[in-house]
């Protein structure tokens, strides 16, 4: 899998957020601090709406 992380990771070394990798038909989400611990995985559109959310919810 090709993990990618956001570009809002913050300072210093960047390691403070999660990593998403595209897969065919899901997006798995992992914790880049444990990335050898199980990922989340998500339909496309369950991840566009959490996306949304979590947007919504730190008004941006």
């Amino acid at each position: 899998m090709n993990w990618r992380k956001s570009s809002y990771s913050g300072g210093g070394d960047g390691d403070a957020c999660v990593e998403v990798a595209v897969l065919p038909t899901r997006i798995a989400v992992r914790d880049s601090k444990a990335p050898t611990r199980a990922a989340l995985t998500f339909t496309v559109s369950t991840f566009v709406a959490l996306v949304e959310h979590i947007k919504a919810a730190s008004g941006g």
